[in-house]
Order: structure tokens, then sequence, then C-alpha cells
């Protein structure tokens, strides 16, 4: 396969990268083809771990910024090769990872490579396994391995929105709450205890429950407490012994981890909860000089990050982060993902009227 041209227009280079396939797992080709790239250009120092490549300047730059991207995929669905289609006049490249986020990922490349002076140094990364469980994450292994390379007083993400600014993310809690019955014969239910007639008060209090909407350095985050799955029973004919109600909390970066927890065991008090996923939330961080010029030279208006993103990694190192990249996030893994090439070039020009001080 041909290498990739980061001279390409943007959008070019985003259907070349999306062609990779590169579902979680599948991303050593295309970590190749983009450590190949990187190491053509002469002002950066590239190193690779596993299929992470790193790509820093060395211009001796008082402040640090890095920027990053995932390189994987969810799972292909006859959705690859890209193409581009005209929408209500307007050009749209169509395919897997063209919003999750290989569009991001383009513009990142052919940054790193055309802005050889920056005003601030630069720790490129491009990562494997985001799309996947957290022990195989790229950039938390970069965290755990080598954790000066994710060393910056400023961080961007390049997940999909809407070329617009979100700074930091809610945290993310998922937990368990069950009930104990007692099995019998449906035949003669009264002789046992049902499980899932117990979870009725877990459903009531969902129900009721009034999530807050909190403002976090000048942003408003929505929390949110849901059931996301229920199961309980054994068979058609027995009263079942056992209900588990998982429910998922988001909650603001205000609100630690362990707050969090705690929160959920308050709404749920007298029932069993154990907690089965949990990740902190990360603060904009949008009062820090460097991201007020970026704010400033992007001319977006930023918005609070409801869903979980890897800026939470850079948060809980003390690196303000925010996310940035063209694409619609409820695209995101659709099977009908797509990206308008105008806001591939949107971010494009934010990120390079930022990075040169123009």
């Amino acid at each position: 396969m041909p290498g990739l041209d980061l001279t390409a227009d943007a959008a070019l280079l985003t259907q070349a990268i999306c062609d990779v396939e590169s579902v979680s797992g599948n991303e050593a080709r295309l970590a190749d083809l983009v450590e190949e790239a990187v190491r053509a250009v002469p002002h950066l120092v590239v190193r690779r771990y596993g299929d992470t490549v790193v790509a820093r300047t060395e211009l001796g730059r008082p402040t640090r910024v890095a920027i990053a991207g995932h390189l994987d995929t969810v799972p292909v669905n006859a959705n690859l090769p890209t193409r581009f289609v005209e929408e209500d006049g307007e050009a749209v490249l169509v395919g897997r990872g063209t919003v999750d986020m290989k569009a991001g990922v383009a513009v990142q490349l052919k940054l790193a490579a055309e802005v050889a002076e920056p005003v601030v140094d630069i720790t490129w990364i491009w990562y494997d396994h985001e799309e996947v469980g957290e022990d195989l994450n790229g950039l938390n292994r970069l965290l755990r391995e080598h954790p000066e390379e994710l060393r910056a007083d400023f961080a961007i993400l390049g997940e999909p929105t809407v070329a617009g600014i979100e700074g930091g993310c809610n945290g993310n809690l998922r937990a368990e709450i069950r009930t104990t019955g007692r099995r019998a014969h449906s035949a003669r239910g009264w002789v046992g205890v049902n499980a899932i007639h117990l979870a009725a008060p877990i459903l009531d209090r969902l129900a009721a429950y009034e999530p807050r909407s909190v403002e976090v350095d000048g942003l408003v985050y929505r929390e949110g407490l849901n059931a996301v799955t229920i199961r309980g029973g054994i068979a058609g004919n027995v009263i079942p012994d056992e209900c588990v109600v998982q429910v998922n909390h988001r909650f603001a970066p205000s609100r630690s981890p362990e707050e969090a927890v705690q929160h959920v065991r308050d709404v749920f008090e007298g029932f069993e909860v154990t907690v089965v996923d949990l990740a902190a939330g990360a603060r904009p961080g949008l009062d820090v000089p460097v991201a007020k010029a970026f704010v400033e030279a992007v001319g977006a208006e930023p918005r609070p990050k409801y869903g979980w993103t890897d800026v939470a990694r850079f948060s809980g190192l003390g690196v303000p982060a925010v996310n940035y990249g063209p694409g619609d996030p409820l695209l995101a893994h659709a099977d009908d993902e797509r990206v308008p090439v105008a806001q591939i070039h949107a971010v494009e020009a934010g990120l390079r009227a930022w990075l040169t001080g123009a």
C-alpha cells in the first residue's frame, strides 16, 4: 500500500486513513503508515510504543501541548471503503472512522508535518485500542510505562465535537444493585420470595431521580442516573432468587469518584450496591493562559463534554484538556458514519491559526 501523503488535502488524507481498516486490535498497518510518514518530517522526534506513535517538537518553548487521537475504530459493517457524496449541496465523506475519529487524526498528521515552528512545543500522540477495554488503551499504557510522554501544560483530544470546543468531560460510574429472594416452583409461589418483585423500589427511585446540572469552570455539565440492564430469573416456572439492576451514573467533574460512589450508595440505601466500573471526570481548565489562547484562536464558544473521553487521563495528571475535532458525536459508531468536509477544514484552520499564532 502506498504511504500517507501528508501534503494532501485534509479530506483526502482522511479518506486514505479511513480506508486502512484498523478495528481495535488491528491497528498495526495504520500505525506503520503513520510512523513512516512522520519519521520523514525533519522537525519531529519520533518514538513508537507498540501501535502507539509519538512525535515531538523540541524547540525549547516554555509551554508544551499534547495533541492526541486514536487510530482504531469499532467493527466495520459494510461501510468501507469510504466515499464522497453530496448532501444538501455540501461535500460529505461517508464510512467507518470518518467521525470517530480519523478525520481528527488526519488534521493532526497534516499539521504535524506542515507547522515546523509552532508557538508551543507539541507532543503529537496517535494511539491504539481506545474503543476497547481500559487495560489495552494505548494512552493508558503510555501513562503506566512512559508517563514522561504525557507531560504537558495543556492537551487536546481530536474526538468529534462538530468542530467546536468541548471542555473536560463527565465522570462515569456503573454499579449493580442486587436483590435476593428465595427460589420456589411458580405454581407455589407463596413459598418463595420473588427477587424481581423486590427490585421495584429500585426502579421507583430511578424514576423519581432528578439529575443535577452543575457549573464547573464556566461550563454546565448535566448529570444522569439511569438503569441500563436488568437481569433475573432462571426459568419460566421458577420464582427468581436474584435480580440485578445495573445503573449508569454520569457525574460532573466537580464530583470525585469517591463522592460519586457514595452518592449512588445513598440513593440506593438499603440495597446491596457493587461498583463495577468507575472513571473520574475532567475539569475543563479553560482558565489557564494556554487554553484561553486556544479558545480565542479557534473562535468557538466552549461547551461541556457529557460523555467520557481520554481527556480524563490528562486531567488526572493535572493537565487541562479539551476535545476538538470534526464530526457529529451522535454519528460515532453508526453504520452511516459521515463527516462534512467543511468541518475537517474548519478544524484544520482553527488548529493552524492557534499553532502558528496567525
